[in-house]
């Protein structure tokens, strides 16, 4: 198996980048405009070295120096929040050529038209700068791809249903071991989100690691046109937004932008054992890089013991040779993620000995996390999100620690026709291995009714409508030395529980 060659360090501390991304005007103002009639207009004296020290979408985030991009979405207008990101000390906006007249703004501001430099003799450093543009979105993307374009890392695209962001983390904790490398900040993942994320690209950067969002068909490969990525993880593929996209085959083909975008001299890292990602080396022109457990994989694991919450333990084989690790990492699910991101550090060159740094350093510990709870109790925060095969995979780290086990599940949101059928599944998984069930929500019920119907006493089977409601009866409940899963879709915002419950709440 070739790699890519990049000339890959040894075991070192982890990289951080030595510079921080800068837009600069005269990049900003070429970088909105279509590429077919791009036009570059000669900056007056007073702007030339006016810049921007990042883009941000959500006016909150808003900071000196930064440039405000007004989105507009399902449910809000970023033109309403234009005056709070001004009075956070925006240095610039991205608006809507229609909405120009109607804008009031305290600060002085001028509106500069980036296709004929109207405005720019009026500019000065003090004045807060508005780059009218048909569509903001459709701006950002060209900016992005123009920024992107600037530079040349290796950029680690990553998607599927289920674990994409554990794996984004662990991917980027592994490389940073030896290159300076960009990744996703929380789940920036989206038509939105990712030209952020490629806008803080810099010089510095050798590896982005990018997280790949799916809403709809076509959006993995519009995200992948933009960040033009050489790598490519796809997780898994499963029933996460059925209702939206109407069939698992639907998901698979949405998925499958990514591998579909990669180019020759590129690697698809593929799932060996989810058939319909396995599959996907078919419509790849990159090179397929298999992990898993099956031996037939590039890279595959065998010998795996989940050690509760002191990690897990495997040993993994590749091109003939064996390595046992141990890693502190959660549960047996873990070890597809930490074979995704040791393939991504071994196509790039690292030595086995960087690689287990990396996933043992802080930076790749998974989102589950382990935390102090009220009464002497240990809380399991899987609350980001949930589909079946996530629940599913919590449930049984949960079965493999000592001691009595409750779980607080609430619903599973986007699954469509296979909503009750799923909750009751995860229902009958609960009731092999809580003592204590806690649903929250209208779906949740189902898991309630299962996990009584598969055997778990109706005096140990708690259904509520509310987080709140759940946290009361749970403090009610929990005895030291519990332990206590709480897992949701992200709708359900379960994480109240998890503060409610902590033994320190922040």
């Amino acid at each position: 198996m070739n790699r890519l060659c990049y000339n890959a360090a040894g075991f070192r501390e982890p990289y951080s980048s030595g510079e921080t991304a800068v837009l600069r005007l005269d990049e900003v103002l070429p970088g909105v405009q279509e590429e077919v009639n791009r036009r570059i207009h000669a900056l007056p004296p007073a702007l030339m070295q006016v810049a921007f020290s990042e883009a941000v979408i959500d006016s909150r985030l808003a900071t000196s120096e930064c440039l405000f991009v007004a989105l507009r979405g399902e449910r809000v207008d970023g033109h309403e929040f234009l005056a709070d990101a001004a009075a956070r000390g925006a240095r610039g906006a991205l608006v809507r050529r229609s909405k120009v007249s109607s804008l009031t703004l305290e600060r002085p501001y001028v509106v500069i038209d980036p296709v004929t430099g109207e405005g720019l003799e009026r500019a000065t450093p003090d004045t807060m700068l508005l780059i009218a543009v048909d569509d903001p979105q459709a701006a950002l993307n060209r900016l992005a791809a123009y920024h992107r374009g600037m530079y040349n890392p290796v950029v680690i695209g990553i998607t599927g249903s289920v674990g994409k962001t554990s794996t984004k983390e662990v991917t980027a904790g592994v490389l940073q071991r030896s290159f300076r490398t960009l990744k996703s900040p929380r789940s920036y993942n989206s038509e939105a989100t990712l030209p952020i994320v490629l806008l803080k690209l810099t010089a510095d950067h050798q590896v982005a690691v990018l997280e790949m969002g799916m809403y709809g068909p076509g959006e993995i490969a519009h995200l992948a046109a933009l960040a033009r990525p050489r790598l490519g993880i796809v997780t898994n593929v499963g029933p996460s937004h059925l209702e939206r996209m109407g069939s698992i085959e639907a998901i698979q083909r949405a998925k499958s932008e990514l591998p579909q975008a990669l180019p020759e001299d590129g690697f698809a890292i593929l799932n060996i054992d989810d058939p319909r990602v396995r599959a996907m080396a078919e419509v790849t022109r990159a090179r397929p890089f298999f992990y898993g457990l099956d031996p037939a994989a590039d890279l595959w694991a065998d010998a795996i013991e989940s050690r509760g919450l002191q990690g897990v333990s495997f040993r993994v084989h590749y091109q003939g040779d064996g390595l046992h690790l141990t890693l502190p990492l959660l549960g047996r699910h873990s070890v597809h993620t930490a074979l995704a991101a040791a393939s991504a550090g071994l196509l790039l060159g690292m030595e086995w000995e960087a690689i287990i740094a990396g996933l043992r350093s802080e930076g790749a510990q998974l989102r589950l996390l382990a935390v102090p709870g009220i009464n002497q109790t240990t809380l399991i925060d899987d609350t980001y999100n949930a589909s079946p095969a996530s629940m599913q995979a919590a449930l049984n780290l949960l079965a493999e620690l000592d001691g009595r086990r409750i779980a607080i599940l609430g619903d599973m949101l986007e699954l469509g026709s296979i909503e009750e059928e799923a909750h009751r599944m995860v229902g009958a998984r609960a009731a092999e291995v809580a003592q204590i069930l806690i649903a929250v929500g209208q779906r949740a019920r189902w898991i309630a009714n299962e996990a009584q119907q598969a055997g778990l006493p109706a005096d140990q089977v708690y259904a509520v409508d509310d987080n709140d409601a759940a946290a009361h009866l749970a403090r009610n409940l929990l005895a030291p030395g519990d332990f206590v899963l709480i897992k949701g879709s992200r709708g359900m915002f379960m994480e109240t529980i998890v503060s409610q419950l902590q033994a320190h709440r922040p």
